[in-house]
């Protein structure tokens, strides 16, 4: 009866999308969804509202503003950019840092619900909010408005921003910088584009007059090249009279400029970009064409991008295949197009190869491209692409009463900023129905004429600058276009694969006893071959099971003479395939089907992890149980994992931040063989017998394993799936256990300098680490003063001293192999600086110590804390690994539903106990990254 009614909900569903299907004609002009309202008031603003459900009781908002990098004079390069930070500094209604301490205090993150980016043709403003406070909710279009017209550019708050923004600027330099830098005037060959990056020029920055920075606010913050998007859990009308009392008073200048955009100018030759650098990781070279840009808007329009999206992805399957040879000709490839800037659209061909792999692998990639065009795609390759196109959209249209209204927002904002349709998912699925079934073989391999064009091409080559490693020159690079223009090839191959992963078992396992917990909604059944399993059904999703499947074991049972041939154990049967397919077969098998599974094998651990749609149900639950019965481990894919990771390793060392990472682990685990970082010289140890035996040693148990299911299933249902597949697993007598193996952290203070990289940035991380004793309370009271110091180390080292873009704090509580804890913090700044703001830190831990923490901090973590929980107890992925999680701690699974009297509970006390616990002043490492030219502690500015 339950499947009946599901049949008849899902067929009323449909009756109105059928309807539509049979109407659509490709001159039809593509609509605007009709559960979006839209807007224009009279000064040219417009908005956009619409209603959606999920997340509940939030509301995601924007203000956009038409407006970026591309219309700054000379003199303003970066304020742009530097406009937007300005906006959380200050305002006609909230004064200085009040719009932060608002937010905060109302449950919202900074940088997380509360954020804005810059670009070149456009300033998006963004806020999440709750809307079950009306109050709060109301006040956000307030800010809005503020950030419209309303900003007050305090000269003393620009002063401090300026550090703020010129170590975003910092933060960004690198080797992919310096490439950037010198590549880009190639690409966007003489176009603004070239000259306006939006993080900016560092001595406009730090010279800049106020006065300006105003300027470009005046000229570019006004209503007519404004769209403010509100999406939902609210009351639409409520909504659109907010934004007309805020926005209707905003007025457009006399002297209006005109808004204009920058062309990318077309040119008849190639050009090149070839560039080295020391800190350069991998060579790439990316081959770009201008291709003919038209907005969808027809049906029409949208039938043909369908067209160009089925060549893409049949192109990148066959580059994806070569990636499975033995001796694979590259580390990545792949083709597409890219709309880089607004209007212009190119189609790229990116190829990253090993040292000296240039020849061999853009030459291969060609070869491929040349192969479609010279002989098209195979029939059961296109009918294959088409299964997994529409099978694809129907998951995404199942789901769309569940979308999340920050997808939405950002679909909204793309249509305000740049003219994509917005027709809804009932019209896109219609489509997708009416025409892909009718795309014939010959449009698709049509295809390859308008990318086989040498006029607008532009190619980009960058690689590592070191001993023995020579740069290609243009002869060179033309000379392998041409060779796999000419090159003898043969017509591709397909095979059409139909059978299952592996043939089912024979037999059942049935469940013999079955608990259930009411508070939870979760049941726990164990089957008659000891297997256990944990399912939580839900309704968060229409199209979504997770599942999860651990054991104890892991790589503690490792040897360290094999350890790294066990490590790399599960790439490789990752890499491999599964049961009767290779990998490539695999792909092809699951086109059509939603359904993943991959093994892993962690430090302690090993076990399973995928998702499957309901509809794939029995195929997810085939492929667990090929994980245990036939996980292939092959020597063609062994030995393409050892290539593509000589490539990977081959110029780590060459990057300041791999280095400084490297170090840091060294220290903590004090030089533990078990856990160093991987290195190149490491992949000659190993074995793919090794590898394959330890594999296969952790899963020969099923009865080891536990597994967790949370989504949308009936369990009864899924018991005859779970008794024949997770009953017929392998059934080892005995029990494994995890060894403690682990490393012990150094004790005392530890305070090294580490000097690598060319461009003038800092870093310095600090790591507190000592004995606890693990308890869920302590945990979360660890969390909330890891909250509370995140906070005010924002407030002190980037506010107010304007030294570092961001803190990152991040502390944990472990309760096996030991129980210990580890608290980092960690930031980037100006190499002079980062001894002044070590002090500072100091001086906010020490004050947390001493004196604990005011209530408004107390308030902010508390109110943050309960909204996310709010959020995130209605999504799946939250109670799969929240049930995993109580399970491997031995907690009673209703533990999770206390979390917000546990939060509530937290004081003032506790942060401030926590504080002389934790932040050990006499047990922590300091490690400081200064560039290499930099000089020595003593002649540095304090």
């Amino acid at each position: 009866m339950k499947s009946l009614l599901q049949f008849l909900i899902v067929l009323l569903l449909a009756v109105p999308l059928l309807m539509a299907q049979d109407n659509l004609k490709t001159d039809d002009v593509l609509p605007i969804d009709s559960t979006l309202v839209h807007g224009v008031l009279d000064n040219g603003l417009q908005y956009f509202i619409r209603v959606n459900h999920e997340p509940q009781k939030r509301a995601e908002l924007r203000l956009v503003v038409k407006a970026g990098s591309i219309l700054e004079d000379d003199d303003q390069q970066g304020l742009a950019h530097f406009t937007e930070h300005m906006a959380f500094n200050g305002s006609a209604h909230f004064h200085k840092q009040a719009l932060v301490d608002f937010l905060e205090k109302s449950g919202m993150r900074f940088g997380a619900d509360v954020n804005a980016y810059t670009s070149f043709d456009k300033t998006v403003y963004m806020l999440q909010l709750p809307t079950d406070s009306l109050s709060v909710f109301k006040k956000g279009f307030q800010v809005l408005e503020d950030w419209a017209h309303l900003l007050s550019f305090d000269p003393v708050e620009i002063d401090k921003e300026r550090g703020v923004v010129i170590e975003e600027w910092r933060g960004g330099r690198g080797a992919g910088a310096r490439i950037r830098d010198k590549q880009f005037p190639v690409l966007f060959h003489g176009s603004r584009y070239a000259k306006r990056l939006p993080i900016g020029k560092k001595d406009i920055l730090e010279s800049f007059k106020p006065s300006t920075l105003i300027r470009f606010y005046k000229e570019w913050y006004r209503p007519d090249l404004m769209g403010v998007i509100a999406v939902g859990d609210f009351d639409p009308e409520q909504v659109r009279s907010w934004i007309v009392a805020h926005f209707s008073k905003l007025k457009n200048p006399s002297d209006e400029k005109p808004r204009l955009y920058s062309d990318v100018p077309d040119h008849d030759e190639t050009l090149y970009s070839i560039v080295s650098d020391r800190e350069a990781r991998f060579t790439r070279v990316s081959i770009n064409t201008k291709i003919p840009f038209q907005l969808e808007k027809t049906v029409g329009d949208y039938r043909q991008s369908l067209v160009r999206q089925l060549y893409t992805s049949m192109l990148n399957n066959r580059l994806d295949e070569l990636l499975q040879k033995a001796n694979p000709p590259y580390l990545y490839a792949a083709a597409g197009e890219a709309e880089y800037v607004h209007g212009v659209r190119f189609y790229s061909v990116d190829v990253v190869v090993k040292n000296g792999g240039i020849k061999a692998g853009l030459g291969a990639a060609l070869k491929e491209i040349e192969r479609v065009r010279r002989f098209g795609f195979t029939a059961t390759e296109l009918e294959r692409e088409k299964k997994s196109a529409l099978r694809g959209m129907e998951q995404v249209w199942r789901e769309k009463d569940k979308q999340k209204s920050a997808v939405l927002a950002a679909e909204y904002i793309r249509h305000f900023t740049d003219d994509e349709p917005v027709p809804g998912l009932d019209y896109e699925y219609a489509i997708y129905r009416a025409f892909i079934p009718k795309i014939s073989l010959q449009e698709v391999n049509a295809v390859s004429k308008l990318y086989s064009t040498d006029k607008n091409q532009v190619i980009l080559v960058s690689l590592p600058q070191k001993d023995g490693l020579q740069p290609p020159i243009e002869q060179q690079l033309r000379a392998i276009r041409a060779a796999a223009i000419k090159a003898p090839l043969t017509v591709y191959q397909d095979v059409k694969l139909d059978k299952p992963v592996i043939a089912p078992p024979e037999g059942r396992a049935a469940v013999v006893t079955q608990q259930s917990d009411s508070l939870t909604g979760t049941q726990i059944w164990t089957l008659a071959n000891g297997v256990r399993v944990v399912l939580k059904p839900t309704t968060f999703k229409n199209d979504e099971i997770l599942f999860l499947a651990t054991s104890p074991g892991g790589l503690s049972l490792a040897p360290l003479k094999t350890l790294q041939s066990d490590d790399a154990a599960d790439d490789i049967a990752g890499m491999s395939g599964l049961g009767r397919y290779n990998a490539v077969e695999l792909q092809k098998y699951l086109a059509d089907k939603v359904a993943y599974v991959s093994a892993y094998i962690g430090a302690r651990r090993e076990g399973l992890q995928g998702s499957a749609s309901p509809k794939d149900l029995e195929t997810l639950f085939q492929m667990i149980y090929a994980r245990f019965r036939a996980a292939r481990l092959d020597s063609s894919s062994f030995l393409s994992y050892i290539k593509r990771m000589h490539g990977v390793l081959q110029n780590r060392s060459s990057q300041p931040a791999s280095v400084f990472n490297d170090t840091l682990n060294a220290i903590l685990t004090q030089h533990n063989p078990r856990f160093k970082t991987m290195q190149e010289s490491d992949l000659d140890k190993i074995k793919l017998k090794e590898a394959a035996r330890f594999y296969r040693e952790r899963f020969a148990d099923g009865d080891d394993f536990t597994f967790f299911f949370v989504g949308n299933f009936i369990p009864d249902s899924i018991r005859p799936l779970v008794e024949k597949y997770l009953g017929c697993l392998p059934v080892v007598p005995g029990r494994e256990k995890w060894k403690n193996v682990t490393y012990h952290f150094p004790k005392g203070v530890i305070h090294k300098e580490l000097h690598k990289g060319l461009e003038p940035k800092g870093r310095s991380v600090l790591v507190f680490t000592g004995p606890a004793v693990w308890g869920l309370r302590e945990r979360m009271i660890l969390s909330s003063l890891t909250d509370v110091l995140r906070i005010k180390l924002r407030e002190r080292l980037r506010e107010d001293k304007g030294g570092t873009y961001g803190v990152g704090v991040y502390g944990s509580l472990y309760h096996y192999p030991l129980q210990r804890y580890k608290i980092t913090i960690d930031f980037g700044a100006d190499p002079r600086r980062i001894d002044e703001l070590q002090k500072t830190l100091f001086a906010q831990i020490d004050s947390l110590r001493n004196f604990g923490v005011e209530a408004s901090y107390m308030q902010k973590v508390r109110e943050t804390d309960l909204r996310s929980f709010e959020t995130n107890r209605r999504e799946n992925r939250f109670w799969l690994y929240s049930l995993y999680g109580a399970w491997i701690n031995s907690l009673k699974m209703d533990t999770i539903l206390d979390y917000p009297e546990n939060v509530k509970n937290i004081t003032a006390g506790d942060i401030r106990a926590a504080a002389k616990k934790y932040l050990n002043m006499q047990n922590y490492i300091r490690l400081d990254l200064y560039p290499e030219a930099a000089k020595k502690p003593a002649d540095r500015a304090d």
